[in-house]
């Protein structure tokens, strides 16, 4: 399946496909270098951007040196991510057809209380945020 990288009607650069992708099939894996936590802070600590991909381990990340860093974030999306035998992998939840962008649910789950990751994605049940549901509800909760 062939995959570009185009200006996105959500934000920046996004990822689309040129040919049909079957619902469920493998579409890209997210790679990049394996970073702790720590190295990641301190390789972004003044950078309003990074690629990061947490995993499921919880004390290390992916950064993102891959196509797959570009499909950008949607409430709605087309494609979900999941760690496979310590791949991240991009399946696709549906059919997608030649010409769309690809999009998954970012579900972030840390970072700044006050940065609000704000979602641009134009979906009708758009939450606002590129945070999860539960993030969000969690920092809706008051601090003691």
């Amino acid at each position: 399946m062939a995959l570009v990288i185009r200006r996105s009607r959500i934000h920046g650069d996004g990822v689309y496909t040129t040919a049909v992708i079957r619902k469920g099939a493998a579409v890209v894996e997210y790679t990049g270098p394996r970073l702790t936590n720590a190295e990641a802070d301190a390789l972004y600590e003044h950078s309003p951007r990074t690629y990061l991909f947490g995993l499921i381990n919880g004390s290390r990340v992916i950064d993102g040196d891959g196509i797959a860093a570009f499909i950008n974030h949607s409430c709605d999306p087309n494609c979900e991510a999941d760690e496979v035998r310590g791949q991240v992998l991009i399946f696709a939840r549906r059919r997608i057809a030649p010409g769309e962008e690809l999009a998954y649910d970012y579900n972030l789950y840390d970072g700044d209380r006050h940065d609000t990751a704000a979602c641009f994605c134009g979906a009708r049940k758009c939450r606002g945020s590129m945070y999860s549901p539960t993030e969000l509800a969690r920092r809706q909760k008051p601090r003691r």
